[in-house]
C-alpha cells in the first residue's frame, strides 16, 4: 500500500515513510491510494474472530511489507489489550466505551499502535525521533503513555493552558524522562498552529527529525478502525446496521470510522456530533468550509475551529459532496444541552456520561426522533472521572479516581510555560537539541 498526499505535491510513500515523516513535504495529508476491501466472510463471523484478529487483518493491507506479520501481530495485540464493551443506555441507543485504557480515552488505540510501529521503525536509527503533538485533551496523555520511554523518541506536547481537565493535564505533565510538556497560554487552535509552523520550519526540520502523532499521522488515524469493527462484533441487530454519533474535533475518529464503512463494515449512517465549534455543520449546510477561532466549551477535546482531518473525508467521498451528504450528517450541541443530558440520561438510565459522550448521545438521539425505524450507537470517548465539575454537577454523584489513577494524582505537574507564537517554540526546540 503507499500513500499519496491530499496536496497532490510530493511523492507517494510506503506506510513506513508516511508513519515517520507524519505529514507529507507539501504539508497535505497522507492518504491510502486504494481503500482495501475486508472479506464479507469475515464480517459474518464477527463475533467468533478475536480483537486481535480483527485488527490485524483490518490493519495488515494498509500496513504492507513494512512490518513482517509476526510483529504485527504483537502489536495489535498489544494496542487491542483491554475491554471495549458495547453498553445498551436504551432499547435504541447503545454506547461503545472507548475509556478502559491505560488513559481511560479513545486515544489510547491510536496512540498505542503508533508508538509501537515508530519503535519498530526507529529501532535501527541512530537520529533520534521527535514526536511534536499538540492537544485539546485526551491526546497528550495517550500519546505520553504510549511513547513513555520509547528509545529514540523524544514527545514534545503543547496543550492550552487552563483549558484541559485535572486529570488530562496530569496525564500529559508528569511522567518525565522522555516527554516534554509545553503549557501555551492560549487555544488548541494556537498550539496546533504552532506545530503546524515547525513542520514548514525547512531550517528546523533540517537539524531535528520532527513526526506527528495527531490523528493527521497515518499510524495514529488508520488503527481507530478497530473498535467500529468490535462495535459491530457486539451489535445484537445485525440485519439493521447502526447509525453511529461521533464525538467530533479534528474528525480523525470518524474519519476512521468512514473508512471502515467504505471497507465493507456495515454502517446505516455516521454523525458528526460537534460542540459549538461547528464548522463542518455549516459545511453540510453551505458547502463552504470555513474555519473559525475556537470556542471553549465543556467538551474540550473537540474544540476545534479548523479541523485538520476532514480532508481526508472529502478524500474518501472523492470530493463527491451529494454522495457525502447521504452517509454523514452533523449536530451542534451546547454546553447547555450538554449538562442537561448528563442529568436527564443518569436519572432515566443510571449511566453517566461524560461532556463528550453526551454530545455523542444527544446528537444521536436527536437523530432517532426523526428515523424511528433506526437504532444506533455513540462513542463515550473518555471516562466521566475526567470531567468531575460537570458531571458531579448534573449527576450529584461524586466521581471517584479510579485506582490505577491514584498514584498519578499524587505526581509533581512537569511544564514549560509558553505564550503563543511560533517562534517562542523554535526557540524551545533548537535550544533542546
Amino acid at each position: 500500500m503507499n500513500y499519496y498526499s491530499t496536496n497532490k505535491q510530493a511523492p507517494v510513500a510506503d506506510f513506513r515513510e508516511a508513519a515517520i515523516k507524519g505529514q507529507a513535504p507539501d504539508k497535505g495529508l497522507y492518504f491510502p491510494e486504494s481503500i482495501p476491501q475486508v472479506d464479507p466472510e469475515m464480517i459474518r463471523n464477527l463475533p467468533a474472530i478475536s480483537n486481535e484478529e480483527i485488527a490485524f487483518r483490518v490493519i495488515q493491507p494498509y500496513v504492507g511489507a513494512t512490518i513482517d506479520e509476526e510483529n504485527l501481530y504483537r502489536i495489535v495485540s498489544e494496542t487491542v489489550n483491554f475491554p471495549i464493551p458495547l453498553v445498551p443506555v436504551t432499547d435504541r441507543i447503545s454506547s461503545l466505551e472507548l475509556f478502559h485504557g491505560p488513559t481511560l480515552a479513545f486515544k489510547d488505540i491510536g496512540a498505542r499502535f503508533m508508538s509501537r510501529c515508530l519503535g519498530y521503525f526507529t529501532k535501527d536509527r541512530k537520529e533520534k525521533i521527535t514526536v511534536l503533538v499538540a492537544t485539546s485533551g485526551d491526546t497528550g496523555g495517550a500519546v505520553a503513555n504510549g511513547f513513555f520511554n520509547v528509545e529514540g523518541v523524544e514527545v514534545v506536547i503543547l496543550y492550552p493552558s487552563g483549558k484541559v481537565s485535572p486529570v488530562q493535564e496530569k496525564q500529559l505533565t508528569t511522567l518525565g524522562h522522555n516527554i516534554h510538556a509545553l503549557e501555551v497560554a492560549g487555544s488548541f487552535d494556537d498550539c496546533q498552529a504552532m506545530v503546524k509552523q515547525a513542520f514548514a520550519d525547512q531550517e528546523l526540520t533540517q537539524k531535528l527529525f520532527l513526526t506527528s502523532a495527531n490523528s493527521i499521522n497515518v499510524a495514529r488515524w488508520l488503527p481507530q478502525q478497530f473498535y467500529y469493527f468490535f462495535a459491530y462484533k457486539q451489535w445484537q441487530h445485525k440485519e439493521q446496521p447502526p447509525v453511529i454519533a461521533v464525538p467530533s474535533g479534528n474528525f480523525g475518529n470518524i474519519c476512521a470510522g468512514i473508512l471502515a464503512m467504505q471497507s465493507g463494515l456495515p454502517v446505516k449512517h455516521f454523525i458528526a456530533a460537534c460542540n459549538v465549534n461547528d464548522i463542518v455543520s455549516d459545511y453540510l449546510s453551505s458547502e463552504i468550509l470555513r474555519p473559525k477561532e475556537a470556542v471553549p466549551t465543556l467538551s474540550n477535546a473537540m474544540d476545534v475551529g479548523n479541523p485538520s482531518n476532514f480532508i481526508r473525508i472529502l478524500e474518501i467521498f472523492n470530493h463527491q459532496f451529494p454522495l457525502l451528504k447521504e452517509k454523514l450528517s452533523a449536530a451542534s450541541i451546547t454546553d447547555a444541552a450538554t449538562e442537561e443530558v448528563i442529568g436527564e440520561v443518569f436519572r432515566q438510565f443510571n449511566y453517566i456520561l461524560d461532556p463528550h459522550g453526551a454530545v455523542g448521545y444527544l446528537a444521536l438521539a436527536n437523530y432517532l426522533k426523526d428515523h424511528p425505524a433506526e437504532k444506533g450507537i455513540f462513542l463515550e470517548t473518555a471516562h466521566p472521572v475526567k470531567f468531575p465539575d460537570a458531571v458531579e454537577r448534573n449527576t450529584k454523584q461524586v466521581q471517584l479516581i479510579p485506582a490505577m489513577l491514584e498514584p498519578l494524582m499524587q505526581q509533581q505537574k512537569q511544564s514549560i510555560f509558553m505564550a503563543p507564537g511560533y517562534q517562542n517554540l523554535k526557540e524551545y526546540l533548537w535550544n533542546k537539541s
